[in-house]
C-alpha cells in the first residue's frame, strides 16, 4: 500500500473514532430538560438576621452566624450598601464588635451565597418600632401599622423590604401580624429596611 493512501486509511479511522467518541458521550449523557436549560437560576432576595462572627476584608467575606447557632458565610464586592453604620460601604463592618446584630441581604449566586446588603440592628444601627400589620402595599412599597397607643403609622419599604418580607406577615386567619421594624430616617420620612413577625 502506498504512503499516500496509508495516510489517508490513518486519518479516516482517526475521524470514525472521535465520532464513535461523541456518540458514545451523547448517549452516556443523562438527559437535560429544554425548560431546566433555558430557565435563569432564581435570584430572589433572601433576608437573614444573626450575628457578626468575623469580617474578612481582603477576600470580600462576612461570616454570620444565625439564632439557632449555624454559621453562614457571605461573600460581597466592594459595593455592598451597609445601612446604620457610621462609614459608607464596606467600611461600616471596619471595627464592628463580635456579637453585633446585622440582617443580611443576599441572592443564591450558585454555589455561593453573595451579600448585597447588610443592615446593622440595635444602638449601632437602625431604630427599631413595634406594632400591628393594617395594611401592606407592595405595589407602593408601603407598609400601614397600628401602634399600642392607637396610632397609625406608614412608612415606605425599601425594594429589598418589599420583596424579601415573608408569609405570614400579612393578615391571616383574621388576626394581624405583629411586628418589628428596623427602619431609618431618610429624607424626613421613615423606611423599613426589614421587618420580621414577633413571635
Amino acid at each position: 500500500m502506498q504512503r499516500s493512501q496509508r495516510d489517508t486509511h490513518r486519518r479516516l479511522a482517526a475521524g470514525v473514532g472521535c465520532a464513535t467518541a461523541l456518540a458514545a458521550g451523547f448517549l452516556l449523557s443523562p438527559p437535560k430538560s429544554v425548560d431546566a436549560q433555558n430557565r435563569p437560576p432564581l435570584q430572589e432576595p433572601i433576608a437573614l438576621e444573626g450575628t457578626m462572627k468575623q469580617f474578612y476584608r481582603g477576600v470580600n467575606v462576612v461570616i454570620v452566624t444565625t439564632m439557632d447557632g449555624v454559621e453562614h458565610v457571605y461573600q460581597f464586592t466592594k459595593n455592598l450598601v451597609v445601612h446604620g453604620g457610621r462609614k459608607p460601604g464596606v467600611d461600616a463592618l471596619e471595627g464592628l464588635r463580635d456579637g453585633t446584630t446585622v440582617v443580611i441581604h443576599y441572592t443564591e449566586n450558585g454555589p455561593h451565597a453573595a451579600a448585597e446588603e447588610i443592615d446593622l440592628l440595635g444602638d449601632e444601627g437602625l431604630k427599631m418600632t413595634e406594632g400591628v400589620v393594617t395594611d401592606i402595599d407592595r405595589g407602593k412599597k408601603e407598609i400601614t401599622v397600628k401602634y399600642a397607643n392607637g396610632r397609625t403609622e406608614t412608612l415606605q419599604m425599601t425594594d429589598r423590604a418589599a420583596a424579601e418580607s415573608g408569609a405570614g406577615i400579612e393578615k391571616s386567619n383574621g388576626e394581624a401580624a405583629h411586628i418589628v421594624i428596623y427602619y431609618a430616617d431618610e429624607s424626613g420620612r421613615k423606611v423599613a429596611h426589614y421587618f420580621k413577625k414577633v413571635s
